[in-house]
């Protein structure tokens, strides 16, 4: 298989999780019909999906955490997506900075998205991925 950019890589794993999500089927069904198919999906994709469904509870509570004023349901599905795949890169792929992954949505969603959803993933994933405030000491 040709060597593909970590981005092309990204866009693909986001075909597949808009799919997933419109389809209201689970990532791996999905998955399994592009295994199948003429051009399967490289290995950064495949990890990328696998990490997303292996970790999509936690994923989701930190996008209703730290979405001000959006509901999870109600988010475009591409931006919901393009959160999801970030959140799993910030916290759990190691090799990836979490400079990256932000950049990475924010230039997807600028792409294939709303005139807003750049800035709102930007400051969404932002919140994220900044380090806990440590609790205010009481004398």
């Amino acid at each position: 298989m040709a060597r593909v950019s970590r981005r092309a890589a990204r866009k693909r794993a986001l075909d597949v999780l808009y799919e997933a999500d419109l389809k209201e089927r689970a990532i791996p069904v999905v998955l399994a019909g592009h295994l199948a198919g003429d051009d399967p999906p490289p290995d950064f994709t495949l990890e990328i999906l696998r990490g997303v469904h292996a970790h999509r509870d936690e994923i989701d509570q930190l996008i209703e955490t730290n979405a001000r004023d959006w509901k999870l349901a109600r988010m475009p599905v591409v931006d919901r997506n393009l959160l999801r795949m970030a959140i799993y890169e910030i916290r759990h792929a190691d090799d990836v900075p979490t400079a990256v992954a932000i950049d990475e949505a924010v230039e997807l969603a600028k792409e294939l998205s709303t005139d807003d959803s750049g800035r709102f993933i930007n400051g969404l994933l932002a919140r994220v991925a900044a380090p806990p405030t440590p609790p205010a000491c009481v004398d």
